[in-house]
């Protein structure tokens, strides 16, 4: 998702030289890499992905915490574990995502952890399903300095939302947005902006032009399409879209599904970016959801042993080799299209 004028304009204002300097070598690293160099990786990441928590209100059919499917345990992060981070790599951080699996604002201290990214220079980004957002916390939210809010709004009609969004309200989802975009005029704020995430799938992708115009009658900053990952999809999937542009899979010559993706052996999340689990694993990217590959553990060792440490360089090693080996990267974005 591109950031708009304003987003653009705070990152550039806090790119410090330190920041500069740490992506353009770590962007220099990734092309060596590429070319058969070695897979160490010397500069810090530039960006992270925290998990406020687990925890979730819904209970979405192709989410693994909605469907309470972990075999990790449910908690909410510590603030001393944010803290411990910020302090190792914050001066190298560009853009914080609080959001990894869970509904982020089940976290009771959700706006003092933005706070605290935020005090240090960092864009903060989250995703919510938009259920816990009142007068009381979007005001919070929007005194946190939160920079962006994406809020998942899977249909426009109650029947529609809720075949995705199991559990869920519509009416609570715009409500909540109303409330914090008029939070954030009545505070004379820029941030967040606020954008409507529609993950298309085949029962939404007919209120494609509905969700645009309910964007627009709102009042957010953008309505983003998302393209949706399923787990079953060899045999076709219900929720696989018929409009092809909206979909990560393909029918093949022999009837079996695909998905859209040369799984060429290269990853620019190995580079820039890690995800920390609530209780401080350290796993590679998004899509290691039952954090399946720990690189490490934040409190046991300093992140910087974890990056450049030996279970990483071995995990891009194996990347570099044969990505389509590994669990998690069959079915992996990274190279296909995820925004429509």
């Amino acid at each position: 998702m591109l950031a708009d004028f304003h987003e653009t304009h705070y990152l550039l204002k806090h790119l410090t030289r330190r920041r500069f300097r740490n992506a353009r070598r770590l962007f220099k690293s990734f092309r060596r890499s590429r070319k058969g160099g070695p897979p160490e990786q010397h500069p810090m990441p530039i960006a992270l992905s925290v998990e406020p928590t687990t925890a979730c209100n819904l209970g979405c059919p192709e989410c693994p915490s909605g469907l309470k499917q972990f075999t990790r345990p449910t908690g909410n992060l510590k603030e001393g574990m944010l803290d411990q981070l910020l302090d190792e790599i914050g001066k190298d951080l560009v853009y914080l995502t609080f959001y990894f699996q869970g509904e982020p604002f089940i976290h009771p201290d959700m706006t003092q952890l933005i706070a605290k990214a935020n005090s240090r220079g960092i864009f903060t980004a989250t995703s919510t399903n938009a259920h816990f957002i009142n007068e009381k916390s979007a005001e919070a939210i929007v005194e946190s300095g939160l920079n962006r809010l994406i809020i998942s709004i899977d249909g426009t009609t109650q029947e529609v939302y809720e075949s995705y969004r199991k559990k869920g309200k519509l009416e609570k989802v715009i409500e909540g947005t109303k409330t914090i975009i008029a939070k954030r005029k009545e505070l004379k704020s820029t941030f967040p902006r606020v954008y409507f995430q529609f993950l298309v799938v085949k029962p939404n992708e007919h209120q494609i032009e509905d969700v645009k115009k309910l964007g627009k009658e709102v009042g957010v900053d953008g309505v983003h399409f998302k393209t949706a990952q399923v787990y079953d999809y060899e045999n076709g999937n219900p929720l696989i879209p018929t409009i092809d542009k909206y979909a990560r899979y393909r029918q093949n010559a022999d009837g079996k599904w695909g998905i859209k993706n040369l799984l060429d052996d290269q990853c620019w999340k190995m580079w820039h970016s890690a995800v920390v689990t609530w209780d401080g694993r350290v796993v590679p990217c998004c899509f290691d959801k039952d954090a399946t590959h720990q690189m490490g553990q934040v409190g046991a060792e300093s992140f910087e042993e974890i990056w450049r440490g030996e279970m990483y360089s071995n995990f891009r090693s194996a990347l570099l080799r044969s990505r389509s080996e590994i669990e998690i990267c069959k079915n992996c974005s990274e190279g296909t299209k995820v925004w429509a």
